[in-house]
């Protein structure tokens, strides 16, 4: 059923609220990037903490903060002063507001600066070490590789500055499950008593696999962690390896939900059960790529999705290149058309313009590509809510070009 996302946004909060075993304490989305998750979460934030009450723009009281959430927006809480005259004094700064203000406070006060320096070096590397001014709102760092290869003050790149910003978040709420999980009375602070909700979008995706599987598995043993709190966790992501190993490590956790979220053609949007076990990416790529070539409803991100099928399958054949796959699927004049067409699409200056009309005939060698791949490596496609009937399955089949 298709909804708006303010309807979505509806249903995940209707479910943290349900009772017994319908209800959801852990709630993991997997979408597209560009469906709309920061979108969601924002939506999701105005449900639980409309503007007016929301502890970042009002800071009446301590304890009426009731949701925490990491998204592009957190992100642009950090900025760069890069000392443009001297080029010496480069410094990450922080916009505060009641926000930071609440959250930096905290992690200063409980002497949480080593904690974000030893997760920040964890995922990056032990020769940068980051060090706050006194009340955390401004932050150098420092490359200490030994003798002439040290220097006091670097800027870091945008992959390392977002590891860091979303080391900050994690410190706090890491900080805040192990608050949480004490008595009341004996807690060192009661800032966040009524905090009921964290919501996470897409942490870190600059990480490889082998550190973004690391951040998965630490970040659902600390929503694990959590347990016998009142958090409720929602956690959305476009990385299909970081969802599938977080809903590994969460399989078995109790009151778990797991969602595929997709933005549909006129608009709306769908939440849809992921069921019982971990989605396969490609079949789930080309599950959205089946209903749009029987409608023949094509767009330039289209062409990007179906040159990310072909990037992998290649490289599971054993194939060098994405495009020595074009022969088996196209005739011998229409290889170096193909190709330039997915190259055209899929470039990012080029697919930014999502909406472009693409030309009927453009469509025809995309339809001709993709149903010609499905005959030659016989994909499994599954019948998903969003297909109407298993008749769209055989239209796929007698579509021609």
């Amino acid at each position: 059923m298709s909804q708006t996302l303010t309807e979505i946004a509806g249903e995940l909060l209707a479910s943290t609220q349900k009772e017994g075993k319908k209800k959801a304490k852990i709630q993991l989305l997997y979408a597209f990037n560009g469906t709309g998750k920061t979108r969601l979460s924002r939506e999701f934030k105005d449900l639980v903490a409309p503007k007016n009450a929301e502890v970042e723009e009002n800071n009446e009281s301590d304890n009426i903060l009731k949701i925490l959430y990491y998204n592009a927006f957190t992100e642009d809480l950090f900025y760069w002063d890069n000392d443009l005259d001297s080029d010496i004094n480069r410094k990450l700064l922080v916009r505060l507001n009641g926000f930071t203000d609440l959250a930096l406070g905290f992690l200063k006060d409980e002497d949480q600066d080593g904690n974000i320096i030893s997760n920040f070096q964890h995922y990056t590397s032990s020769k940068i070490t980051p060090s706050f001014n006194e009340d955390f709102s401004e932050i150098t760092f420092a490359y200490q590789g030994g003798g002439d290869n040290s220097e006091p003050n670097i800027k870091i790149s945008k992959g390392e500055e977002s590891n860091f910003i979303w080391c900050v978040f994690y410190s706090l709420i890491e900080h805040i499950v192990q608050l949480l999980n004490e008595n009341e009375d004996d807690r060192s602070s009661n800032k966040f008593n009524k905090l009921e909700y964290i919501f996470i979008d897409d942490p870190v995706s600059s990480l490889d696999d082998n550190h973004l599987i690391e951040l998965a598995v630490d970040l659902a043993t600390l929503i694990k962690n959590a347990k016998n709190t009142n958090l409720n966790f929602i956690v959305s992501t476009h990385n299909p390896l970081f969802y599938n190993v977080l809903f590994n490590e969460l399989n078995r956790v109790e009151k778990t939900r797991r969602y595929r979220f997709q933005k549909l053609n006129d608009g709306t949007y769908m939440l849809e059960d992921s069921k019982d076990s971990p989605f396969s990416y490609h079949v789930f790529l080309l599950d959205e790529l089946k209903n749009v070539v029987v409608t023949r409803n094509l767009y330039k991100y289209h062409f990007n999705l179906l040159r990310n099928v072909l990037e992998k399958t290649s490289t599971y054949l054993g194939y060098n290149h994405w495009e020595d796959l074009i022969k088996l699927y196209v005739s011998h004049e229409e290889i170096s058309v193909a190709i330039r067409l997915i190259n055209l699409y899929s470039h990012s200056k080029f697919s930014g313009d999502e909406m472009a009309t693409i030309q009927e005939s453009d469509k025809d060698i995309f339809i001709k590509v993709f149903n010609q791949f499905l005959i030659k490596h016989s994909f499994k496609l599954q019948i998903t809510e969003d297909s109407e009937t298993e008749t769209q399955i055989t239209q796929l089949e007698d579509v021609t070009v």
